[in-house]
């Protein structure tokens, strides 16, 4: 799935930033489409939420435990 995601990524880096736009723009407007306002607006929220949450935790585990010693009990995950 990452050599996927990878491939996409590199095939997007050379091209012309109005290509790009396009894509999002189309790939936002199916959205709509598809599962209305609300709904995008949710997926949108629920995807910036997770590149936060990847960026900031995931990337340090020290940081990632002290996340869960904030939601579980501490040391229940160890």
């Amino acid at each position: 799935m990452k050599v996927f995601w990878q491939q996409i990524l590199d095939g997007l880096k050379g091209r012309n930033p109005g290509t790009v736009g396009a894509v999002i723009g189309l790939l936002l407007a199916l959205s709509l489409v598809l599962f209305g306002f609300l709904k995008t607006l949710f997926l949108i929220g629920m995807t910036v939420l997770g590149y936060f949450l990847g960026v900031r935790y995931f990337s340090n585990r020290e940081a990632f435990r002290d996340l869960l010693d904030k939601i579980l009990p501490p040391g229940m995950f160890r």
